[in-house]
């Protein structure tokens, strides 16, 4: 039997790792290959031509996102894991519209990224727990579309700590996570909203009245 090649994509060192002893265990399956940024992930996708990819939503020079969308324009037969720190209600529909088709949440992956991609070795969805409940919650709603994004409150707290000119080391500590998780609220916070510039993340603030001009 061929073996499931699976490419890994994370900018942290120890979630590498934590993914690939976790997969490795699995028979038939072989790690082929591990990246630290976005734009490698795509590199290595072209060039390894793996199975599967699992893939970090805030990753450095190129986000999660935008590389599920350009690895499934090139490679449409590669399936997409999405591993994510944060569990978002239009972030969840962002990864799907993106063309991966499993999102899991990092705080659940030891129990189920190995389910997730033996759903995908078989070319069917998997949500994690966090996500299905989104999506049920979506469906009793009447599948609408919200008026408009929102934030979580811990988005609002980080936006306004960083509107109020708090760096991400500071916002990390007033908060007590980690400066990575601030970027990676950060980057989700501005796709979520659709801005481009940290200008524009000010003016989103104030004009909430999440900060005072």
């Amino acid at each position: 039997m061929k073996p499931i090649r699976i490419l890994i994509a994370d900018d942290h060192q120890v979630v590498r790792a934590g993914v690939r002893a976790l997969l490795e265990g699995v028979e038939n399956w072989e790690i082929v290959g591990e990246a630290i940024n976005g734009r490698e992930a795509i590199s290595l996708a072209k060039q390894l031509h793996p199975d599967i990819v699992v893939l970090d939503i805030g990753m450095p020079e190129l986000n999660g996102l935008d590389v599920a969308r350009k690895i499934k324009q090139e490679l449409p037969e590669v399936e997409i894991a999405i591993l994510t720190a944060i569990d978002d209600e239009q972030l969840v529909h962002d990864v799907f519209d993106a063309g991966a088709r499993a999102y899991i949440l990092k705080t659940e992956a030891g129990d189920q990224l190995v389910n997730a991609l033996k759903a995908l070795c078989e070319h069917k969805p998997f949500f994690g727990t966090k996500a299905a409940e989104i999506v049920f919650e979506r469906y009793l709603q009447g599948g609408g579309k919200s008026k408009g994004p929102k934030l979580s409150p811990r988005e609002r707290e980080v936006v306004q700590l960083l509107g109020e000119g708090k760096s991400s080391k500071e916002a990390a500590s007033a908060l007590g996570i980690s400066v990575r998780t601030v970027e990676t609220h950060r980057a989700a916070i501005m796709h979520k909203l659709d801005l481009k510039s940290f200008s524009e993340l000010i003016r989103y603030a104030i004009r909430n009245r999440i900060i005072e001009p």
